[in-house]
């Protein structure tokens, strides 16, 4: 069951490099930044995942981010999902992620499993939004 809203993001693609292109299944790599929240307090984001081509068209996913507060507070995460390139030239991505920290203002995200949506359009702008899963 989906709980409560964890936070939000926007951001931007800094950069994408070919991994692997053998096979028929691509891999990606593609590094963001951004801003967002995680209940209520602001973080800055960055943030880098991989993504395969599948051979049924679908998208793997795999990903790892710092996010910071302004005064320096830190958390660190761990994503997988499936998406899939929309049609305006974009993806969409649903998955799971793991959070990480020793913040006394985000330690709330300690043992939390969150789901999340993201969404990229065809000029690299990127919005997700995370979940609590109860």
């Amino acid at each position: 069951m989906l709980g409560e809203l964890i936070g939000e993001i926007q951001a931007e693609e800094t950069g994408r490099r070919v991994l692997s292109a053998g096979d028929g299944h691509p891999v990606v790599e593609v590094s963001i930044k951004g801003t967002g929240s995680y209940y209520g307090t602001a973080v800055s984001t960055i943030a880098t995942y991989e993504s395969e081509l599948r051979s049924d068209g679908c998208l793997f996913g795999e990903g790892q981010g710092v996010d910071m507060t302004a005064d320096g507070q830190g958390v660190g995460w761990h994503g997988s999902g499936i998406g899939h390139f929309t049609d305006g030239g974009g993806t969409s991505f649903r998955g799971a992620i793991f959070f990480s920290t020793a913040s006394p203002a985000l330690e709330r995200l300690n043992g939390v499993v969150g789901v999340f949506e993201f969404e990229t359009d065809a000029g690299g702008k990127i919005t997700g939004k995370f979940y609590e899963w109860k």
